[in-house]
């Protein structure tokens, strides 16, 4: 990076933080630190959007792009129905009664140990999923400056916690309205300049018909198969569950339309996040789908992450890496001419090549990715640990290599605000269900207002803490963005069918939900570790059995009731 980077990156940053500490400094009570219900519909739906579009949103997302196609668009598709029913449902309810947490309201409803069970299971998940986030950007820093991974990971861990620490929700919030527009606004300048870089005889038209001949415009799958991550019906079902229990039943969500100053505030808040986020998440994707074709008319490297291929590049296997690399370059020549071919049969409309280069450049693609795979030996050969997964580090390689001074840093700045606004929000929720749902309610019951924003404070350093050991957890995952995605499939199913049983299924009580919340998480987890199910269809599942399972155990327990009066 140049100094002009460094300016930049530091700029920016600083700019941020100082500008949260400095707006919402002098908390004076727990409410005010946990709730600060002041904020408009525009900040909340900001903040929600900023807490969902992680540094995994802006590093993962380009490259699942880039290795899979556009076809990850359809895990959002059912986010906007989610939405609807949320705002219908669940705000009035949470305002109603005037909860600092979600987990609050269930023992209103059911009793205390299904509050608390309900609370655990957002803790453990949460408390996981953002050591991921923390790890995310980790990667790129330890990577680009050579820093180590464990000193990266407590910097920008601490740097949350300091303003997060001082101003609380607000301070959140606040922080994420401008965290928002650097992320968006680099995320568009790095789109142009690829644009830019791509040939000049080249339109943007046709540079989007070169990837959907190479498979990658996927948008809708209407193809029905349980197995399958990513298609129109896993999306519009499992999405949509996995979108209501996030939004819904998440603390780190549920705070930030809890501070609306208004019911419809946060409804219109929760109503244009459901407008906004398909169109964001298409952007990013769409920015990966440009790094794709910029690749197929200038090499691109044949491993990622530099760091593991300079391990091979030293070591015994050097000889077999060196050949793989010249089989690489000569099938980037071919691959290059025929891009070149099938550009002037699009521009002719002549079907006849169209097809004929169509096919040779899949085969060609089959070449190349045999190739990488026999380079990821290589490299597992030379060092067992290495991590071979490269998708990860798709954009920040383009991002090194081909971005001008000045915009590297930003985009650093972009995937660092991106980290520190999702993370933030997790630890002040992480924070307010520790403090209000345990130590408050079964700890410690008859401290003073005081005492408690004390504690709030001292839990959202203690969970700052855990979050950077938990980001060890991430580098055994394929991909980022996807480990988020199963980590918080695993438990939401769950918790959204407690949930689901409170708002609507009043016949249905305490021990029964309980009992069910276990027995879906005992199966949601066996089918996790012994069938092949995607992961999206675990956030219908999870409901489906709390529901049943419950109406089912109310009946016999009521039965017994009668029986024993």
């Amino acid at each position: 990076m140049s100094i002009t980077d460094w300016i930049v990156l530091c700029g920016t940053l600083t700019f941020i933080i100082g500008y949260g500490i400095w707006k919402t400094r002098g908390s004076k009570n727990i409410e005010d630190f946990l709730l600060a219900k002041t904020m408009p519909w525009y900040t909340i739906c900001l903040s929600i959007m900023a807490t969902q579009a992680s540094a995994i949103t802006f590093l993962s997302t380009p490259g699942q792009a880039y290795d899979d196609g556009m076809r990850f668009i359809q895990f959002y598709y059912g986010l906007p129905i989610a939405m609807v029913i949320i705002a219908i449902t669940a705000v009035p309810l949470y305002a109603k009664m005037n909860v600092y947490t979600a987990y609050e309201y269930l023992e209103g409803r059911f009793d205390f140990k299904t509050r608390t069970l309900a609370a655990l299971l957002f803790l453990i998940q949460r408390g996981v999923s953002t050591g991921i986030t923390i790890y995310a950007p980790s990667i790129i820093l330890s990577t680009i400056l050579g820093w180590n991974l464990n000193v990266t990971n407590i910097i920008i861990g601490s740097l949350v916690i300091l303003y997060t620490v001082t101003g609380g929700t607000k301070a959140v919030s606040v922080t994420q309205q401008q965290q928002m527009a650097v992320m968006m606004g680099g995320i568009i300048l790095a789109g142009i300049v690829i644009i830019y870089k791509l040939p000049a005889d080249i339109s943007l038209f046709e540079s989007v018909q070169v990837a959907g001949k190479l498979g990658k415009m996927n948008l809708v799958d209407f193809n029905f198969q349980p197995n399958d991550r990513y298609n129109f019906w896993s999306g519009i079902t499992g999405g949509m569950f996995l979108a209501l229990s996030y939004f819904g039943t998440d603390q780190s969500q549920v705070g930030r339309y809890l501070s609306g100053k208004s019911i419809t505030e946060s409804r219109m808040g929760l109503l244009f996040n459901g407008l906004l986020k398909i169109p964001m998440q298409f952007i990013i994707l769409f920015i990966g789908l440009l790094v794709f074709v910029f690749y197929q008319f200038h090499q691109a490297p044949v491993f990622f992450n530099k760091t593991g291929l300079a391990i091979a590049k030293n070591s015994v296997y050097a000889g077999e890496l060196k050949t793989l690399e010249e089989k690489y370059d000569k099938n980037f020549i071919r691959k290059k001419d025929e891009v070149n071919t099938l550009v002037t049969a699009l521009k002719a409309k002549d079907q006849q090549a169209i097809d004929n280069s169509q096919g040779k450049l899949l085969e060609i693609k089959k070449e190349e990715q045999t190739i990488r795979n026999d380079v990821k030996k290589v490299i597992l050969q030379a060092s067992p640990d290495s991590e071979v997964k490269d998708v990860d580090f798709v954009f920040i390689t383009f991002i090194m290599t081909q971005m001008p001074q000045g915009l590297v840093g930003l985009l650093i700045a972009v995937i660092l605000c991106a980290a520190m606004s999702s993370t933030a929000s997790a630890l002040n929720a992480l924070a307010s269900t520790t403090c209000v749902d345990i130590y408050k309610r079964s700890l410690n019951p008859h401290a003073s207002e005081r005492h408690y924003l004390k504690a709030s404070r001292a839990l959202t350093i203690v969970w700052g803490l855990l979050t950077i050991l938990f980001a060890l957890f991430a580098s055994k995952q394929d991909n980022l963005i996807q480990a988020v995605n199963i980590l918080g499939s695993l438990f939401y199913g769950t918790i959204l069918g407690i949930f689901l049983c409170a708002f609507y299924f009043k016949y249905i009580k305490s021990n029964a939900v309980f009992i069910a919340a276990i027995m879906a998480q005992v199966t949601i987890f066996f089918l996790y570790f012994y069938s092949d199910i995607a992961f999206l269809w675990y956030n219908l599942i999870g409901p489906v059995i709390v529901i049943a399972a419950g109406y089912i155990l109310q009946l016999i327990l009521s039965e017994k009731e009668q029986t024993e009066i």
